[in-house]
């Protein structure tokens, strides 16, 4: 008997192969022969492909006994590599978390029982409401958008809803957006749980996830807490996918399978008939469409927790003779810090640009040094002594950047003028005006994976008075004593080439907003700005998430924008740039065959060259409710480009760079 197999490759279409054993039936997990390989991986699929050519069938070898994935997350993977326009090899690959046939066959020690000691916390009368609401849905496939505002208690209310999980005796899939976040949050669980639920990200061992991924299959794991790649895990039992910051733009993958982590979940469930959580103080706007279009039940809380106040907001107009060209912060700024300093408060700064200065400026001939392999400046970073590019990783030290002859023939080689501020040189500055004080600078430069766990601790326990920080610490932090947030030059220049630029400053400063006076009656953040009539900071500082979406889904209506409409982006590279200028327009031509769609394009991406690479950028424009994708596919299967052109396809992108 013939049967289908698809393989974790690059390949669509499954692989027919004949076999007598016993018992054979989609989602078996088999052993078969491939090209000069004896022995690959395979699942048996649900469909054998119909073709005219003839072809020598191979036999299956054999099959795991007790690996098997559900035909749930079989029917997934055929919608997700046709939606994001990818080989359903590469997403077999992913749910078989690219393990070698050897890994796969390794025998585990039987888990040892949970031991689940489940608490008690007393929820608040609008914590109760909601989860009631929860509790008396239908069990099937449903989305909630919990929306609350920071400090809300948002958290409690989905614990309660997982608790309810584990007593069904099901399983539950919590998505966070970063790795970082874990740690203070595995704490917190642990609290209410009574034992430690399955890690699952990029930084954990193959042995490791080796155990978590059986255990998973075979329903033994209760609650996995994972990032984007723990969507594709094979759940023997789910019975609740929960999305935290859903908002959050971490969750699309940019590189290799390109897929946006929340929408996919939201699709999952859809498939495995459970309900799912979308949780956020500032819900994306594709979400709050949903919400308006009533696709999505929508559950609120405007309090706090504890029935504290979000903080006091006061803006700092820097083009006022109280600020001083040469200094970073007001007078008036530098008076409330030490109020809040001398009451034993924490003090955050937030500044979104690492290293020591973003641009590096030749003395001599007044050019700005740039990155050979991108077209972007390199930065400074003081603290490893050289100049880093932020996209491609390139790093030259300060003593050997070649910049003009008549900068390197002087006396004093490679004299060269640090503009503007990063993290590092904010930290100088701070000390050098609170010389008295503990400070700690955190971006993703500075901080080292094994002492996450200490330096969170003492964050929580208040060991630093001042904190500066760029956006790895704007969400999900919760620091006892931190009361006062400055934000030394908040930034809402519009990028030309990025929609959702206004929606990204309005969800990342509203987060950060919320990471102070958690418990505390007093508290307040300050946003310093040369624009102090910017309608966005309007909005930030009166604490109006809806009124900014509102306003936000009129211009995107009005210039029939996503979600008002759909997009995929098309990115054209090359290593020559004659090649990737024709093969963009090449394409243009050929995705005019495209119906009921709007081809925009091409122009050179903003990076334009990335890597080494040229780019080239087309966008595809279409109605929110028409699904291209499968015309889209058969078209891309005609091209005939050049090997020397990648096409990389994007569908309902984020990043416009």
């Amino acid at each position: 008997m013939q049967y289908p197999v698809l393989l974790p490759n690059i390949l669509s279409k499954p692989l027919t192969y004949e076999s007598n054993l016993k018992d054979l039936s989609p989602g078996d997990i088999v052993v078969v022969p491939l090209g000069k390989k004896k022995r690959e991986l395979g699942v048996i699929w649900d469909k054998l492909e119909i073709t005219s050519k003839k072809f020598k069938v191979k036999k299956i070898l054999n099959k795991f006994r007790n690996l098997k994935i559900k035909k749930e997350l079989i029917q997934f993977v055929n919608w997700f590599a046709t939606y994001n326009l990818c080989p359903r090899g590469m997403v077999i690959k992913m749910i078989l978390a690219n393990f070698s046939l050897d890994e796969l066959d390794r025998k585990e020690e039987k888990p040892k029982p949970l031991k689940i000691n489940l608490k008690n916390f007393e929820l608040n009368a609008i914590q109760k409401k909601n989860l009631l609401v929860l509790r008396n849905k239908n069990k099937k496939f449903e989305v909630f958008v919990i929306d609350g505002i920071t400090g809300s208690g948002k958290t409690l209310i989905y614990f309660e809803r997982i608790k309810d999980i584990i007593q069904d005796k099901k399983q539950t899939l919590l998505l966070l957006p970063e790795i970082f976040l874990t740690n203070q949050f595995i704490t917190r669980f642990r609290e209410y749980f009574g034992f430690e639920p399955d890690l699952w990200h990029s930084k954990i061992t193959k042995k490791t996830k080796h155990k978590i991924w059986k255990n998973v299959l075979n329903g033994t794991s209760k609650v996995v807490i994972g990032a984007r790649s723990a969507l594709f895990l094979p759940f023997k039992n789910l019975g609740l996918i929960v999305v935290d910051e859903e908002h959050d733009t971490s969750y699309k993958q940019e590189e290799g399978i390109i897929f946006n982590a929340r929408d996919m979940a939201i699709t999952r469930a859809k498939y495995e008939g459970v309900q799912v959580y979308l949780v956020s103080a500032t819900p994306s706007l594709e979400t709050y469409y949903n919400i308006k279009k009533k696709k999505f039940h929508h559950l609120k809380l405007e309090k706090r927790f504890n029935n504290n106040l979000l903080p006091q907001t006061k803006i700092v107009d820097l083009n006022s003779s109280s600020f001083k060209k040469n200094k970073i912060l007001a007078d008036e700024t530098i008076a409330m810090i030490e109020e809040y300093l001398a009451e034993n408060n924490q003090v955050l700064f937030f500044l979104n640009k690492r290293g020591y200065a973003p641009i590096v400026i030749c003395k001599k001939c007044k050019k700005i040094i740039h990155c050979p392999n991108c077209t972007v400046y390199l930065s400074s970073h003081k603290t490893i002594g050289k100049l880093l590019c932020h996209h491609c990783g390139y790093t030259v030290h300060n003593k050997n950047i070649k910049c003009c002859e008549q900068n390197m023939n002087t006396e004093n080689n490679n004299e060269f003028i640090e503009y503007g501020i990063g993290v590092e040189k904010l930290e100088e500055i701070i000390k050098n005006l609170f010389p008295q004080k503990r400070i700690i600078t955190l971006s993703s430069d500075l901080i080292k994976q094994k002492k996450q766990k200490d330096l969170l601790l003492k964050l929580e326990s208040g060991f630093y008075d001042i904190i500066i920080a760029t956006q790895i610490i704007a969400k999900g932090f919760n620091f006892p004593k931190l009361n006062c947030i400055v934000v030394p030059d908040i930034d809402f220049s519009k990028a030309g080439y990025d929609l959702r630029s206004n929606e990204k400053n309005m969800q990342l400063y509203t987060q950060l907003v919320g990471r102070a006076g958690r418990y505390s009656k007093k508290s307040s953040i300050i946003f310093q700005t040369f624009f102090p009539q910017n309608k966005t900071l309007e909005f930030l500082a009166n604490h109006q998430i809806q009124q900014f979406s509102d306003n936000e889904m009129t211009v995107r209506e009005k210039n029939i924008l996503p979600p008002f409409s759909r997009l995929i982006s098309c990115i054209i590279s090359s290593s020559n740039q004659s090649l990737c200028n024709d093969g963009a327009m090449q394409l243009k031509k050929k995705f005019l065959e495209l119906k009921n769609c709007k081809v925009l394009g091409p122009v050179q991406s903003p990076i334009f060259k990335l890597r080494n690479q040229y780019r080239s950028r087309l966008l595809l424009k279409f109605n929110s409710d028409n699904f291209i994708q499968k015309e889209l596919m058969i078209l891309m299967k005609n091209l005939n480009i050049s090997k020397q052109i990648k096409l990389t396809v994007d569908v309902d992108p984020i990043n416009f760079t």
